[in-house]
Protein backbone atom coordinates (compact mmCIF):
# COMPACT_ATOMS: atom_id res chain seq x y z
CA UNK A 1 0.00 0.00 0.00
CA UNK A 2 2.97 2.71 0.30
CA UNK A 3 3.62 2.28 -3.03
CA UNK A 4 0.06 3.92 -4.30
CA UNK A 5 0.17 7.24 -4.80
CA UNK A 6 -2.79 9.67 -4.91
CA UNK A 7 -2.76 12.62 -7.76
CA UNK A 8 -5.29 14.52 -9.97
CA UNK A 9 -6.08 12.60 -13.17
CA UNK A 10 -4.16 13.43 -15.74
CA UNK A 11 -5.27 12.62 -20.09
CA UNK A 12 -3.37 10.04 -20.14
CA UNK A 13 -5.51 8.16 -18.06
CA UNK A 14 -8.26 8.05 -19.59
CA UNK A 15 -8.43 4.39 -21.56
CA UNK A 16 -7.73 3.10 -18.12
CA UNK A 17 -10.14 5.29 -16.33
CA UNK A 18 -12.74 4.17 -19.35
CA UNK A 19 -11.85 0.28 -18.93
CA UNK A 20 -12.30 0.55 -15.06
CA UNK A 21 -15.88 2.41 -15.04
CA UNK A 22 -16.76 -0.54 -18.03
CA UNK A 23 -16.06 -3.30 -15.73
CA UNK A 24 -18.77 -1.76 -13.19
CA UNK A 25 -21.40 -1.00 -16.40
CA UNK A 26 -20.83 -4.61 -17.10
CA UNK A 27 -20.86 -6.37 -14.26
CA UNK A 28 -22.24 -4.42 -11.44
CA UNK A 29 -25.64 -2.42 -10.66
CA UNK A 30 -22.89 0.25 -9.29
CA UNK A 31 -23.57 2.26 -12.21
CA UNK A 32 -27.01 2.92 -13.31
CA UNK A 33 -25.19 2.88 -17.11
CA UNK A 34 -26.14 0.17 -19.36
CA UNK A 35 -23.98 0.51 -22.06
CA UNK A 36 -20.20 0.91 -22.41
CA UNK A 37 -18.56 4.41 -22.15
CA UNK A 38 -16.41 5.08 -25.12
CA UNK A 39 -13.28 7.37 -24.81
CA UNK A 40 -15.10 10.11 -25.87
CA UNK A 41 -18.01 9.99 -24.10
CA UNK A 42 -15.19 9.82 -20.94
CA UNK A 43 -13.18 12.79 -22.54
CA UNK A 44 -16.68 15.05 -21.70
CA UNK A 45 -17.01 13.53 -18.47
CA UNK A 46 -13.15 14.05 -17.68
CA UNK A 47 -14.03 17.73 -18.82
CA UNK A 48 -15.66 18.13 -15.79
CA UNK A 49 -13.24 18.05 -13.13
CA UNK A 50 -10.51 20.37 -12.58
CA UNK A 51 -6.96 20.40 -10.43
CA UNK A 52 -8.82 23.22 -8.44
CA UNK A 53 -11.78 24.05 -7.01
CA UNK A 54 -14.64 21.30 -5.99
CA UNK A 55 -14.99 19.55 -8.80
CA UNK A 56 -12.12 16.71 -8.32
CA UNK A 57 -11.26 13.51 -10.03
CA UNK A 58 -8.56 11.80 -8.52
CA UNK A 59 -6.89 8.59 -9.31
CA UNK A 60 -4.69 5.73 -7.15
CA UNK A 61 -1.46 5.10 -9.20
CA UNK A 62 -0.09 1.39 -8.06
CA UNK A 63 2.93 0.17 -10.43
CA UNK A 64 2.11 2.36 -13.17
CA UNK A 65 -1.65 0.65 -12.99
CA UNK A 66 -4.92 3.08 -11.97
CA UNK A 67 -6.20 1.22 -8.96
CA UNK A 68 -9.12 3.57 -8.62
CA UNK A 69 -10.53 6.47 -8.66
CA UNK A 70 -12.74 9.01 -6.78
CA UNK A 71 -14.80 12.19 -8.06
CA UNK A 72 -17.05 15.31 -6.50
CA UNK A 73 -18.75 16.91 -9.32
CA UNK A 74 -22.14 18.99 -9.38
CA UNK A 75 -24.86 17.47 -7.25
CA UNK A 76 -27.30 19.15 -9.82
CA UNK A 77 -27.30 21.63 -12.48
CA UNK A 78 -28.95 24.89 -10.84
CA UNK A 79 -26.51 27.42 -9.42
CA UNK A 80 -28.06 27.40 -5.89
CA UNK A 81 -26.64 23.95 -6.04
CA UNK A 82 -23.05 25.20 -6.33
CA UNK A 83 -21.44 24.17 -2.45
CA UNK A 84 -22.98 21.02 -3.20
CA UNK A 85 -21.03 18.36 -4.95
CA UNK A 86 -21.75 14.48 -5.17
CA UNK A 87 -18.74 12.33 -4.20
CA UNK A 88 -18.34 8.48 -5.80
CA UNK A 89 -15.78 6.23 -5.84
CA UNK A 90 -14.23 3.15 -8.04
CA UNK A 91 -11.78 0.76 -6.81
CA UNK A 92 -10.42 -1.65 -9.66
CA UNK A 93 -11.85 -5.20 -9.03
CA UNK A 94 -8.23 -6.62 -8.31
CA UNK A 95 -7.77 -4.09 -5.61
CA UNK A 96 -11.38 -4.04 -3.55
CA UNK A 97 -10.92 -4.61 0.10
CA UNK A 98 -7.13 -3.11 -0.07
CA UNK A 99 -7.98 0.18 1.23
CA UNK A 100 -7.90 2.17 -2.09
CA UNK A 101 -11.53 3.38 -1.44
CA UNK A 102 -9.98 4.50 1.50
CA UNK A 103 -6.99 6.56 0.34
CA UNK A 104 -8.40 8.31 -2.43
CA UNK A 105 -11.21 9.40 0.00
CA UNK A 106 -8.95 11.10 2.20
CA UNK A 107 -7.36 12.85 -0.18
CA UNK A 108 -10.35 13.64 -1.91
CA UNK A 109 -11.81 15.10 1.21
CA UNK A 110 -8.10 16.93 2.04
CA UNK A 111 -8.68 19.00 -1.06
CA UNK A 112 -11.93 19.49 -0.44
CA UNK A 113 -11.76 21.04 2.74
CA UNK A 114 -10.21 24.59 1.46
CA UNK A 115 -13.08 24.88 -1.03
CA UNK A 116 -16.53 26.42 -0.80
CA UNK A 117 -17.73 22.86 -0.34
CA UNK A 118 -20.92 22.64 2.48
CA UNK A 119 -22.21 18.95 1.84
CA UNK A 120 -21.01 16.01 0.03
CA UNK A 121 -23.76 13.60 -0.93
CA UNK A 122 -23.25 9.94 -1.94
CA UNK A 123 -25.87 7.79 -4.08
CA UNK A 124 -25.19 3.73 -3.30
CA UNK A 125 -27.31 1.31 -5.33
CA UNK A 126 -28.20 -1.56 -2.55
CA UNK A 127 -27.21 -3.89 -1.46
CA UNK A 128 -23.59 -2.69 -1.12
CA UNK A 129 -22.35 -2.70 2.08
CA UNK A 130 -18.73 -2.40 1.81
CA UNK A 131 -19.86 1.08 0.29
CA UNK A 132 -21.99 1.67 2.98
CA UNK A 133 -19.37 1.35 5.13
CA UNK A 134 -16.55 2.93 3.42
CA UNK A 135 -19.25 6.51 3.72
CA UNK A 136 -19.91 5.96 7.22
CA UNK A 137 -16.16 5.99 7.95
CA UNK A 138 -15.85 8.98 6.56
CA UNK A 139 -18.95 10.82 8.21
CA UNK A 140 -21.69 10.54 5.88
CA UNK A 141 -25.14 9.56 7.35
CA UNK A 142 -27.83 8.13 5.35
CA UNK A 143 -31.24 10.38 4.75
CA UNK A 144 -33.15 7.73 2.19
CA UNK A 145 -33.62 4.99 0.36
CA UNK A 146 -35.27 5.52 -2.96
CA UNK A 147 -37.13 2.17 -3.67
CA UNK A 148 -36.96 0.65 -7.17
CA UNK A 149 -35.31 3.92 -8.60
CA UNK A 150 -33.06 1.93 -11.30
CA UNK A 151 -33.19 -1.07 -13.70
CA UNK A 152 -30.71 -3.15 -14.61
CA UNK A 153 -29.93 -6.31 -15.67
CA UNK A 154 -33.60 -7.35 -15.51
CA UNK A 155 -34.25 -5.75 -12.38
CA UNK A 156 -34.99 -2.88 -10.08
CA UNK A 157 -32.50 -1.62 -7.50
CA UNK A 158 -32.81 0.71 -4.50
CA UNK A 159 -30.84 3.78 -4.00
CA UNK A 160 -29.87 5.16 -0.64
CA UNK A 161 -28.27 8.74 -0.38
CA UNK A 162 -26.03 9.63 1.96
CA UNK A 163 -24.87 13.55 3.80
CA UNK A 164 -21.74 14.64 4.96
CA UNK A 165 -21.23 18.22 5.90
CA UNK A 166 -18.22 19.59 5.13
CA UNK A 167 -15.54 22.71 6.82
Amino acid sequence: MNDVVVRAARRGDLPQLTDLYNHYVETSPATFDLEPASLDSRRRWMGRYADTGPHRLLVAIDGGSIAGYATSGKLREKPGYLPSVETTVYVHPDRVGCGIGTLLYAELFAVLAGEDVHRAYAVIVLPNPASVALHARFGFEARGVFREAGRKFGRYWDVEWFERPLP
